[in-house]
């Protein structure tokens, strides 16, 4: 795993920095195996970076956009991480709709729905028993429990290891979310954290022992990149550690 930590002066450096990355993502990924595939993240954090996407002569065919986590509502409803995306990215671009994959809510059954889902992804990425598929990019926020995805302290869903997609739990509300071994798959996880609410929940995340079912964000250690982009209120405590 090669890991990267930047902290950024402010939110919009931060969107800036992620923006390029994911555009160097996306060249390699579409010169190298023709296509590109990425998973969002819900909450606030990302919005800028979806309207900058929007902004971006990209090949839109080639791009495949999943989601890592979704609240169990339908897709039009104000909480939906699939509402978001598409009002700040995906409605405004000529995006072809066989190339967007958003998570499946209407079932009313959380389980049924995580395994179509799972069935979607074992399909599109031609999986045999077992395998696990490489996202290009996997994008994540993290909480003031520092929970990310829907992978939400002391819940079942940090120890599921045989499946690709799981039923996240918060407060008694389902998520659908990607499980730990799926994101720990990806070419690259990039981790958009802002706040100073964060300062405390990274302390722990990046302390040389901890409790990963306590600090979920612990779990994700990819095979492939890792960065954390932080801004200067997440990671003031962090910076008076990193290496000049």
């Amino acid at each position: 795993m090669e890991k990267n930590i930047e902290i950024l002066a402010n939110r919009e450096e931060l969107i800036d920095r992620a923006l390029e990355i994911l555009l160097a993502k996306i060249t390699e990924a579409i010169e190298t195996r023709n296509q590109f595939t990425i998973a969002l993240a819900g909450g606030s954090t990302p919005k800028p970076l979806y309207e900058a996407l929007a902004q971006q002569p990209l090949p839109w065919d080639k791009i495949h956009v999943f989601w890592g986590d979704e609240r169990y509502v339908e897709p039009d409803h104000p909480d939906s991480n699939q509402k978001m995306a598409a009002q700040a990215w995906l409605d405004r671009v000529n995006f072809p709709a066989t190339n967007i994959h958003p998570m499946p809510t209407l079932a009313n059954n959380p389980i049924a729905d995580a395994e179509q889902y799972n069935r979607e992804l074992v399909q599109f990425f031609a999986l045999n028993a077992g395998e696990f598929p490489a996202f290009d990019v996997v994008l994540l926020g993290m909480g003031d429990d520092a929970h990310t995805a829907s992978l939400f302290p002391h819940t079942d869903a940090l120890t599921v290891e045989d499946r690709l997609i799981t039923i996240g739990n918060k407060d008694g509300q389902p998520r659908i979310t990607f499980t730990v071994p799926l994101i720990n798959h990806a070419r690259c996880v990039l981790f958009l954290v802002t706040g100073s609410n964060k300062q405390e929940p990274l302390a722990q995340v990046f302390a040389t022992e901890g409790d990963a079912i306590t600090y979920p964000s612990r779990l994700i250690q990819p095979v492939g990149e890792l960065w954390w982009l932080l801004d200067q209120e997440a990671g003031a405590k962090l910076a008076e550690n990193l290496p000049n």
